[in-house]
C-alpha cells in the first residue's frame, strides 16, 4: 500500500490521480523553523540550502522539523563517509589474502539512502519536481512559465 501523499505535495503536482483532495488534512502551524546548534556542520549546511525552498513551497511546518533534522543529519554523515573515500582506498587486503571494502562504503550507501527516504518525503527528488507544476502558472503556456521563473529569482 502506498503513503498517502500530502495535499500540498499533491497540489503542486496537478492532482495526478484526480482523488478528492482531503479537506480536512491537519494543517500544522508553518512558524519560524530554526536551525539546531547541535547539528553537524555539513548538516547545517544543508538544514540553510533546503529550508528556503521548503518554505517558499510550503511544505514545511513546525512538526516536519524531526524529519528535517534526520535528513540533514543523513546528508552530513553521508558526505563524510564520501570524504573518507575520497582520500583513502574503497577496498582492503585482509591477513588471510581476502579482499573487503572499508566500513565507510556501507557507511555512504546507508546514509544516502536514508537521505532519498526523505527527499521523497519532502518531495524534492528530481521525479516530484517533475510532477510539480507552481499555482497560478499556466501549464500550457510557455512564455508565462519562463516569464514565472524570472520574476520568482
Amino acid at each position: 500500500m502506498n503513503k498517502a501523499k500530502p495535499t500540498v505535495l499533491r497540489l503542486l503536482e496537478g492532482n495526478p490521480g484526480k482523488r478528492p483532495i482531503n479537506k480536512n488534512e491537519p494543517k500544522p502551524s508553518e512558524g519560524t523553523i530554526k536551525c539546531p546548534g547541535w547539528l553537524l556542520k555539513d548538516a547545517k549546511k544543508e538544514w540553510k540550502r533546503v529550508v528556503p525552498e521548503l518554505e517558499r513551497l510550503g511544505l514545511l511546518t513546525t512538526i516536519d522539523v524531526a524529519a528535517l533534522i534526520g535528513y540533514c543529519q543523513s546528508w552530513a554523515r553521508f558526505v563524510e563517509a564520501e570524504k573518507f573515500l575520497k582520500d583513502n582506498d574503497s577496498i582492503f587486503i585482509t591477513d588471510k589474502g581476502y579482499m573487503g571494502q572499508v566500513p565507510q562504503v556501507g557507511m555512504s550507501q546507508k546514509y544516502l539512502k536514508l537521505c532519498q527516504s526523505f527527499m521523497t518525503e519532502f518531495g524534492f527528488t528530481p521525479s516530484s519536481r517533475g510532477r510539480m507544476s507552481i499555482p497560478g502558472v499556466p501549464e500550457d503556456n510557455p512564455m508565462a512559465s519562463v516569464l514565472s521563473k524570472i520574476v520568482r529569482k
